[in-house]
């Protein structure tokens, strides 16, 4: 890849220019009152979206002399596409009115604007100071992936490793924002076509001075103000979606629906211009522009007692209403080490032992027998398909008449399985669900948390199902920092690639779990909470659910309250399921994280 080698020297950086004319002459005056030459000056793509001025933007941009790397609208564009490649969430808020702001744009580009657009690099590579930077849009293996201040950093790590540079220079999120991960430098100088989304009409750039006097790079993100109420007629008179025109008066975005958590609380409140000094591979600066508070650990006095909260409230209980899913836990065995399994599976793990058909039919017969009113069984692991006795309890619990949900790799040991599985389907398919965990719909997102060569045979095993008439379901991960929404675009775009049958929108179809982080803080549900938070006992998955184990060195197996909490000793109810029928104390932060504040549920 060529590298561009510049003289240490300022250099003045923005993105999403967003067809927003007037914001884009501000910052090119910007810069050349900061006297740096368009040689100097790098866009991060976008640089038609929203305004009413898209052909006017490029032609700006192109007669200054400015460099720009291809963002996703640029690409859409230069392809011939209908919709902006943006990955909002279906159906939402910012899908629905990029219709209209696209057609305009499209409407105003002519086949040489469009080769041009066609032209632009995916990827800058520049030399400053000593370290090597690699511009790109979202990501260096995906466009229009959103990469915000609050992306797990490991995320950004492998981002990193995959550029291969010491920092890397993005757009995309429309946020501005500087991390500093393991001395590798994440920087977003915010997008100049729309405010921050913090109360102000201002909009964002940054200047990067490399080091110097023994100092290192110097970024500074510095405000733009700019005639903005210009630019909202331009687009009123335009006819353009009135959200966005009064988003450029308001500072206020129409919609968060793409913005995480924490970026969805910072909404209004205004930022204030900062710098963060960043000096390559130090492991003494660690700098983060806006400043964010580390996540505050759960104190010992929360979560102690089964009875009450740390400020003595009662604490919540969920009684079993009715046994609607049975899990069995068929051993924690795995062929994988995935890096944040919840129940910590890997080959190695024999906590959960393997259950046997014998000991699961137990538990089969004993709903026969008390007429209880269980239509589902639900196998999970570790990877059940490891079980030596799986296919025996699998063809039990089918013929019994069970609905049969199996959760899987889809990996070498399911696939040992085909003609078991094929017969099984023959007889009672209708009844047969087999649900794949992929993890994210990248292979690089998904292989960082499932580890190398994870992904080419689960999607093999996936595709294989869907091909052999299975039913198919998939559960995947909310671990990337991008919403449920921006998530589920991306899984619908992976389906439709494999020909997979599967609803990205249906929260059965494709269940994507939230990250669970036991160490932090995270408020205690008391009794009260159900009426505060407009939920019921009933919502939550304890109460139609249990799960059974069989712990290493255990005679019996065990029943639990919840297929999350394996290993906490005061979950485990009873060896029968009458036993087990009891009230259940939301005693452990995942009850709320996840069960709760989280409305999470394993099964339909």
């Amino acid at each position: 890849m060529a590298l561009i080698e510049l003289p240490d020297a300022p250099i003045f950086l923005f993105g999403g220019p967003y067809s927003n004319l007037q914001a884009t002459r501000a910052a090119l005056d910007l810069a050349r009152r900061l006297d740096i030459p368009a040689t100097r000056v790098f866009c991060t793509g976008d640089i038609v979206a929203y305004g009413a001025d898209a052909r006017a933007c490029v032609e700006l941009l192109r007669e200054a002399g400015v460099a720009s790397v291809m963002g996703n609208c640029e690409e859409q564009l230069a392809a011939g596409a209908d919709d902006c490649g943006c990955g909002f969430a279906p159906g939402g808020v910012c899908d629905r009115l990029s219709r209209d702001w696209f057609a305009h744009a499209s409407g105003q580009m002519d086949a040489e604007t469009r080769a041009w657009l066609a032209s632009l690099p995916r990827r800058i590579d520049i030399a400053l100071g000593g370290a090597r930077l690699a511009i790109f849009h979202g990501a260096p293996d995906a466009i229009s992936r959103f990469v915000y201040a609050s992306t797990p950093a490991r995320v950004k790590r492998l981002a990193l490793d995959m550029a291969g540079v010491d920092g890397v220079i993005a757009g995309h999120c429309g946020l501005p924002f500087t991390d500093i991960v393991d001395g590798r430098l994440w920087h977003n100088p915010g997008a100049i076509g729309m405010p921050a989304n913090d109360g102000s009409p201002r909009v964002w750039c940054s200047l990067v001075t490399p080091p110097r006097a023994g100092r290192g790079f110097n970024i500074q993100h510095l405000p733009i103000a700019y005639d903005h109420r210009a630019a909202a007629r331009a687009m009123r008179d335009a006819g353009l979606p009135e959200p966005y025109a009064s988003a450029l008066e308001t500072g206020l975005w129409p919609s968060c629906e793409s913005l995480p958590a924490e970026e969805t609380k910072a909404a209004g409140k205004a930022l204030v211009p900062g710098a963060v000094e960043w000096r390559p591979i130090a492991d003494d600066v660690a700098a983060n522009w806006p400043a964010r508070p580390a996540p505050a650990p759960i104190p010992p006095v929360k979560f102690a007692n089964p009875e009450r909260t740390a400020g003595g409230e009662p604490r919540a209980h969920v009684a079993l209403e009715r046994l609607e899913t049975l899990w069995i836990n068929t051993g924690t065995q795995c062929n994988l080490a995935c890096a944040n399994c919840y129940i910590e599976s890997t080959p190695t793990n024999d906590r959960l032992a393997y259950i046997s058909a014998a000991e699961a039919g137990a538990y089969f017969e004993e709903i026969r027998r008390d007429g209880l009113p269980t239509r589902r069984i639900g196998f999970t692991g570790g990877e059940p398909f490891l079980n030596r006795e799986f296919p025996a309890m699998l063809a039990d619990a089918l013929a019994r008449g069970f609905e049969v949900l199996v959760l899987t790799n889809a990996m070498k040991p399911m696939r040992l399985r085909e003609r078991e599985l094929v017969a099984l389907r023959d007889r009672h398919g209708e009844r047969l669900t087999l649900r794949v965990s992929i993890d994210h719909y990248t292979r690089e997102l998904h292989e960082l948390e499932r580890g190398p060569r994870s992904w080419t045979p689960t999607i093999e095993g996936a595709t294989w199902l869907a091909r052999a008439g299975f039913r198919v379901e998939v559960a995947g991960r909310l671990f990337s920092g991008e919403t449920e929404g921006v998530a589920r675009a991306g899984y619908a775009a992976l389906f439709a690639e494999l020909g997979l049958l599967v609803d990205a929108l249906d929260p059965v179809a494709l269940t994507l779990f939230p990250e669970m982080d036991a160490t932090r803080d995270t408020p205690e549900i008391t009794e009260a909470c159900w009426g505060i938070l407009g939920k019921s006992p009933a919502d939550v998955m304890c109460a139609t659910s249990r799960m059974v184990v069989k712990r290493k060195g255990a005679a019996r197996p065990a029943a639990l309250a919840c297929t999350l909490l394996a290993y906490d000793p005061q979950f485990e109810l009873g060896e029968t399921l009458a036993e087990a029928a009891r009230p259940v104390s939301l005693n452990h932060p995942h009850c709320s994280t996840f069960c709760v504040l989280g409305g999470a549920a394993c099964s339909r």
